[in-house]
C-alpha cells in the first residue's frame, strides 16, 4: 500500500458523525481491511507506523507522556490527510490536540485486529518504523 491508497482509505472510511475518539473509524477500517488480501493491512501497518513515527518529534510531544503523546498523534493521522500535512508544516497546529486530549487509541489497534481476523492467530508484528513515543531520535534531537 502506497501514501495515497493509505490516506484514501483513512479518508473512506472517516464517520460522517463526531467521533471524537475514532472508534467509528478503527471498526470501518478494521472491518474493510478484514475483507481484503493480507499484504492490504500489512502495507496499511507499514504507513499507519510511517505516519506516527513522522510526527514523533520534540516539538510536538515535550509536554506530553510517552501514551498521550502516542494517541494524540493517532488523532492526527484519524483526522485525515489534510490535517497531517498541516501539523507537520506547522507544528502549532498540534496545540488543540493537546489542550484538548483528543486520542485516537483504537486507530493504532486496526492492523492487529485485522489481521487476526483474517489469519484467526495473534499479529506479532514488526513495522519498518516504530510508532511508539520517542523511537524517532532525529525527531528529538538537540
Amino acid at each position: 500500500m502506497n501514501e495515497d491508497a493509505f490516506w484514501q482509505l483513512i479518508e473512506d472510511c472517516r464517520a460522517t458523525e463526531p467521533d471524537p475518539d475514532a472508534e467509528l473509524l478503527a471498526a470501518t477500517l478494521t472491518e474493510r481491511l478484514a475483507q481484503s488480501p493480507l499484504s492490504l493491512v500489512i502495507g496499511f501497518a507499514e504507513q499507519l507506523s510511517w505516519a506516527l513515527y513522522r510526527l514523533d518529534r520534540k516539538e510536538y510531544g515535550h509536554d506530553l507522556g510517552g501514551d498521550a503523546f502516542l494517541y494524540t498523534r493517532a488523532a492526527v493521522v484519524a483526522a485525515g490527510r489534510t490535517e497531517f500535512d498541516s501539523v507537520l508544516q506547522d507544528p502549532s497546529a498540534f496545540a488543540p490536540y493537546v489542550t484538548d486530549l483528543i486520542w485516537a487509541e483504537p486507530l493504532l489497534y486496526t492492523p492487529d485486529r485485522a489481521y487476526k481476523r483474517i489469519t484467526g492467530e495473534e499479529w506479532h508484528r514488526d513495522t519498518r518504523y516504530s510508532y511508539e513515543s520517542c523511537s524517532n531520535t532525529e525527531g528529538w534531537a538537540d
